[in-house]
């Protein structure tokens, strides 16, 4: 049965009732000191300051260091440390854990009652957080603006989601099979046996076997090679494919593509939505900003903007987001839309949450954005994208083709990645290269270029989970389009 009553020392908040459930917590207790095997059931998620009673906390603080040390926990191995416990004295010396020992619930019972207490204590700290808002709401000589408050509750309220999270643990080998063969199977079903979700390129779904659930895809390049485009143009291709339906489970979810969040950390979503008109009207964006468009272009460019704007691709253009408001903004777009697949331009834009800022700095925090990245990726259960820039001394060498060590910050992103590519277009540099017109070297420049002219190549140089190489594609330079190079193969 729970008791209400207010914690003592918390002026602002002795009006209030908060929760408690001190019947549980002298259970609990109660069954760890007659059973010390009932801790490994708890210790995952219950913790000394999730309980009420700061006796009780003191309690389960002491028995689980001792059970920890592999030390035998009782009343009587635990009387010496609390025979001068001011709290204890209260309530009848040392004997009162003999009182709490012959009241012990079963072993079997203890993980219900844990998450009694659990709950009680998130119901405590979420009207402690209320009442924070409210008071700094309230508080005009805080700098901080009201969307600023916003943005802090948002995240201290998603941390306390996260906050002893009852969920996980091992599995049977059984269970992970179990996932195994239902992950092939869907493969098996789907058009191009893709275990992930395509990109829409045929050649690079070849390679990659689609984009995987809790994947991250570290794609980087140098400026003007594209890596902004072949991000919009995947997600654009998922967001388009987008079909809901029943699952073989027989809940509704998605069966084809996905819904796409976009972090557009470095273009605003009004330019980028431009780069995808132009791709799907094929008018040019140049002719698109200046409005010079005939009226047969205009026609097919409003009826293209109508059937996109219906597609599940949610831009968030907020510049300088810290990694905490990335997650927190990707569960809220998944919890009210669903989210399949997540994009970030650029993961160099983004902030961590300790404000560490400074070249000295700027390492760890990158390492602390990449597993952020990561983590988002394995708790939603989708695959993450984020893009990257190469560092300079791609430039110094005669081969411009990048490699792993030209990650900028390349340590953590290459280790919490488990895949990485790079887009290189050979026709950049050697359109930079051109010899003097009428010479044996222009002639060979022309026939280098012809070869390479509207092609780009993804190297893909991690791949946790298949091959590397590199991939040919089709760049349309006109439209900010990549797509599947054309292959005798294909047409026989």
């Amino acid at each position: 049965m729970s008791e209400h009553v207010p914690i003592p020392g918390i002026t602002d908040l002795s009006v209030r009732a908060l929760p408690s459930n001190v019947e549980a917590e002298q259970a609990v207790l109660g069954a760890l000191l007659v059973n010390n095997d009932a801790y490994d059931r708890l210790s995952d998620f219950l913790f000394p300051e999730h309980f009420f009673d700061p006796l009780h906390a003191k309690i389960y603080e002491v028995a689980g260091g001792r059970i920890q040390k592999g030390q035998v926990v009782s009343p009587i191995t635990l009387k010496p440390m609390f025979e001068s416990d001011p709290g204890m004295a209260e309530l009848g010396g040392p004997a009162y854990m003999l009182r709490l020992a012959d009241a012990a619930i079963s072993v079997f019972n203890v993980l219900d009652y844990g998450k009694i207490i659990y709950e009680m204590s998130i119901r405590r700290e979420l009207i402690r957080l209320g009442e924070e808002i409210s008071d700094k709401a309230g508080d005009f000589s805080d700098d901080e603006d009201a969307i600023g408050h916003i943005a802090s509750a948002e995240q201290r309220l998603y941390s306390l989601a996260e906050k002893g999270r009852i969920e996980g643990g091992f599995k049977t080998f059984a269970q992970s099979v179990t996932t195994a063969v239902n992950v092939a199977n869907a493969a098996y079903k789907r058009d191009g046996a893709l275990a992930g979700l395509s990109t829409g390129l045929r050649d690079l779904d070849a390679k990659l076997g689609g984009l995987h659930r809790s994947d991250l895809l570290i794609l980087a390049g140098r400026p003007s090679m594209g890596k902004t485009a072949l991000a919009t143009n995947i997600a654009f291709n998922v967001a388009k494919a987008y079909k809901q339906g029943e699952q073989e489970d027989g809940t509704i979810g998605t069966t084809d593509g996905g819904v796409v969040g976009f972090y557009s950390l470095e273009m605003s979503s009004e330019q980028l939505a431009n780069r995808i008109l132009a791709e799907q009207s094929e008018i040019s964006s140049e002719k698109i900003r200046r409005g010079d468009l005939d009226e047969a272009e205009f026609r097919k460019f409003v009826e293209v903007a109508r059937v996109i704007e219906t597609k599940p691709l949610y831009i968030d253009d907020t510049p300088a987001l810290t990694i905490g408001q990335v997650a927190a903004r990707a569960r809220r777009l998944k919890r009210r839309t669903g989210l399949d697949l997540l994009v970030i331009d650029y993961l160099q834009l983004l902030n961590g949450d300790g404000g560490a800022r400074g070249n000295e700095n700027r390492v760890q925090e990158i390492s602390q954005i990449t597993r952020g990245l990561k983590a988002i990726a394995k708790e939603l259960d989708i695959p993450v994208i984020a893009l990257s820039q190469l560092s300079r001394r791609v430039e110094d060498r005669d081969d411009k083709r990048p490699q792993l060590s030209d990650l900028r910050e390349s340590g953590s992103i290459e280790q919490d990645a488990d895949v990485v590519m790079f887009v290189y277009r050979e026709e950049y540099y050697l359109s930079r290269t051109e010899p003097r017109e009428g010479t044996q070297e222009h002639l060979a420049w022309i026939e280098a270029m012809e070869q390479v002219h509207s092609t780009a190549e993804v190297v893909i140089g991690k791949q946790r989970h298949g091959p590397i190489g590199i991939e040919k594609l089709h760049f349309d330079a006109q439209f900010t389009r990549f797509g599947d190079l054309a292959r005798v193969e294909r047409y026989e």
